[in-house]
């Protein structure tokens, strides 16, 4: 169990229980009675602290490494996942992975970035950082979604696209903005979930949706706390301001309108309990996708645009008439 810097007093107590049960088996005494104690006030603590968690906080929260990522949802959710390859143009991104699969029986197209569990697997997969050859296997399949009339469903965890060189030699802003205007079009129901991090363009190329919707502890914003800290401070160090100033909490997001729903996270964050949270997804991707196919296909993409249409805060300036 790895923990996050603020839950220091959790892993003093979860340590004091390790000790106990070492002592227990040492000397053959019963310490049952003060082990509960013991996890009764690692429950307390915990709602304390997740009860009063900062920006910069959620962000950590957000990145922790035991955090369920795209696959375990596709593992624990759907059935029948038979993951596609390539974009056909350049190669397979494997920091995107993407499929077919059952939703409760029901056909659907299932993709999302992919971090990797281990030092190997974050190589491989790059971080969950795409390539343009991602963007495009992504919009290859939702195409083919909509073809045979499946539903797209999109886990979004990325701390950006690939800012590589090459990745730009290859066209990689072209490729999100290609996403982005084909996915307002799309003829079927689009559900985008924000599962962990939902940063700037990498988050957007496959986040255009009937509904986007964030987990508790997530962010999404146009830049990482860290680099926006470096380019107004010239340092990290005002990291901590910098996602306090960028409001991209689930509950900034929703209050601003940018996103549709919040579902909430297991006490202790989805990591500390991923079976939970993988069920409370399964369950609304449920619901929602019985209220979208309700819809018909023109006034869903309707809906759609006029959603996004709508996002953002501006002013009419109406020029003196000229005498």
């Amino acid at each position: 169990m790895q923990f996050l810097d603020f839950e220091k007093p959790l892993e003093d107590l979860y340590s004091q229980i390790a000790k106990l049960k070492e002592l227990s088996v040492k000397n053959q005494v019963d310490v049952s009675s003060s082990i509960r104690e013991m996890e009764s006030a690692i429950e307390k603590s915990r709602a304390q602290i997740y009860g009063n968690l900062t920006a910069w906080q959620r962000v950590q929260v957000s990145r922790h490494p035991e955090r369920p990522y795209t696959l375990y949802y596709v593992d624990k959710i759907f059935t029948n996942f038979t993951e596609l390859f390539g974009d056909r143009q350049v190669k397979d991104d494997k920091a995107m992975v993407a499929g077919m699969a059952e939703l409760n029986g029901m056909p659907v197209m299932v993709m999302g970035q992919q971090k990797g569990t281990n030092t190997k697997m974050r190589q491989m997969r790059n971080f969950g950082m795409a390539n343009p050859e991602g963007y495009r296997k992504a919009l290859r399949l939702m195409k083919m979604a909509e073809k045979f009339n499946r539903p797209i469903i999109t886990f979004i965890d990325t701390p950006g696209a690939f800012p590589g060189i090459e990745a730009e030699e290859r066209g990689q802003a072209e490729a999100i903005a290609r996403n982005l205007f084909e996915m307002v079009n799309m003829k079927v129901p689009v559900i985008c979930i924000i599962i962990g991090e939902g940063a700037s363009g990498g988050a957007l190329g496959i986040g255009v949706g009937d509904k986007v919707t964030m987990l508790e502890n997530t962010w999404y914003t146009v830049i990482s706390p860290e680099s926006c800290s470096s380019i107004l401070w010239r340092s990290w160090n005002f990291k901590e301001k910098a996602a306090e100033q960028l409001k991209l909490t689930s509950v900034d997001m929703s209050g601003f309108g940018l996103v549709d729903d919040v579902i909430p996270e297991p006490l202790g964050g989805a990591h500390a309990d991923p079976a939970l949270m993988a069920e409370t997804l399964k369950t609304y991707l449920t619901e929602s996708l019985e209220e979208l196919l309700a819809i018909d296909p023109e006034t869903r993409i309707n809906n759609r645009i006029e959603k996004f249409s709508k996002m953002g805060f501006y002013d009419e300036v109406v020029p003196d008439t000229v005498q």
